[in-house]
């Protein structure tokens, strides 16, 4: 007699993902990404589905899971070997829940650029009440890879605005705007006017109570002195619907800086910071870095730096030694601070390639160059090599 409680936990994991459709001939048809032929192309097949209704359902959220169960029980190529695989575990993907109950989800990217499943969609997927699928692909030139972009559900339509997509797509000082037909489901740019937030991504699109305009605001706008920083997007913009022309609400024209290291190099403030948390448990900090230079060959970060990092000067890197008040982080974005200078904000973004200050507000240029020398002077210590700083 079977006792199943004796059954590994991996065993009852395979058992709930297993879908005997899914054979191995279509999972080398339909392992790779790819645009759609006609505007739409009905895309739908048994390897797609199950990717999707496995995300939807929750039975995976770990990538590594996908991976194994691929090769093991289907001998899937690995992602190296040509071409990303199909994914459809993705961020920036936009999701409209319609009034029938079908959810529309637009896009998205699939990884980091490093990655060899890195990938941005232009699909559209529409889950039913009843759990049939419809996945729609599109041609390039129709509609590009887009992530980032926001879905605004207007009639029987969904307004598509901004998007990140691929650095070669990019086109500072434009907006695409597209409009989905939720009746074919068809997709067509729109030729705009008037004063554009420019190629914005990461923002928020609001109906007017109307209906007739949409009102959008914050994210990012590509752009700068260099043209293709990440700029905040400090304005307020208004697209209406019926003459399809954009109005720039807001001209707040808020200073923005960026402090990176001379070199062109990445920074190491997360690593920096992970050992600033850890500051009190120094043996253990030591011994994580040990582990990762044996195991994977990660270099130490006094290796990187050439260097053990000051951590009382990471503690102090938003704390500017002029008289500021401190704003507590409560934005949910673990890398943003705040502090105020005579009652201006003044937000620190920190990225991977250095730190950008927003100044929302006016401050004596003295102020300004003070607070940016602070921040200049304080990251080149850290990272122990020259940093340089540039109005964006």
């Amino acid at each position: 007699m079977n006792d199943s409680s004796h059954d590994s936990p991996d065993k009852h994991a395979e058992e709930a993902l297993l879908d005997h459709s899914v054979r191995r001939d279509l999972v080398r048809k339909w392992r790779s990404p790819r645009f759609g032929r006609a505007n739409p192309e009905r895309m739908n097949n048994p390897v797609w589905e199950w990717l999707i209704r496995s995300q939807l359902e929750g039975k995976w959220l770990v990538r590594s899971e996908i991976e194994t169960y691929w090769s093991k029980h289907l001998l899937g190529p690995a992602a190296c070997t040509d071409s990303p695989r199909w994914m459809f575990q993705r961020n920036w993907q936009s999701s409209t829940t319609l009034a029938d109950g079908r959810v529309v989800l637009i896009g998205g990217e699939h990884e980091d650029s490093y990655d060899p499943d890195f990938y941005i969609y232009n699909d559209v997927v529409v889950h039913h009440p009843d759990d049939r699928l419809d996945i729609f692909g599109y041609p390039e030139e129709v509609f590009a890879p887009t992530d980032l972009h926001t879905a605004t559900l207007v009639g029987e339509m969904i307004i598509i605005i901004g998007c990140l997509g691929y650095p070669e797509q990019r086109r500072p000082g434009t907006t695409p705007v597209h409009v989905l037909d939720l009746n074919t489901f068809a997709i067509s740019a729109v030729a705009v006017s008037g004063s554009a937030p420019g190629w914005i991504h990461g923002h928020t699109a609001d109906l007017a109570e109307d209906g007739g305009s949409i009102l959008v605001r914050g994210g990012r706008t590509m752009g700068g002195s260099d043209g293709e920083s990440q700029l905040r997007n400090s304005d307020d913009w208004r697209l209406d619907l019926a003459s399809w022309r954009w109005e720039m609400l807001t001209d707040r024209q808020w200073q923005q800086w960026e402090v990176r290291r001379e070199d062109g190099e990445p920074t190491h403030l997360v690593q920096i910071q992970s050992a600033l948390l850890m500051r009190d448990m120094p043996s253990l900090q030591m011994d994580l870095e040990r582990r990762m230079k044996d195991e994977f060959g990660v270099p130490t970060l006094e290796e990187k730096l050439g260097m053990r990092p000051d951590l009382d000067v990471a503690a102090r890197l938003y704390r500017p030694e002029l008289e500021h008040e401190a704003m507590p982080d409560g934005t949910g974005e673990i890398w943003e601070h705040r502090i105020k200078i005579a009652g201006v904000v003044v937000l620190y973004d920190q990225g991977m390639w250095g730190v950008q200050v927003t100044i929302e507000g006016e401050l004596p240029q003295p102020t300004i160059e003070a607070l940016i020398g602070d921040l200049r002077k304080k990251l080149s210590l850290l990272e122990n090599a020259p940093c340089v700083a540039m109005r964006l």
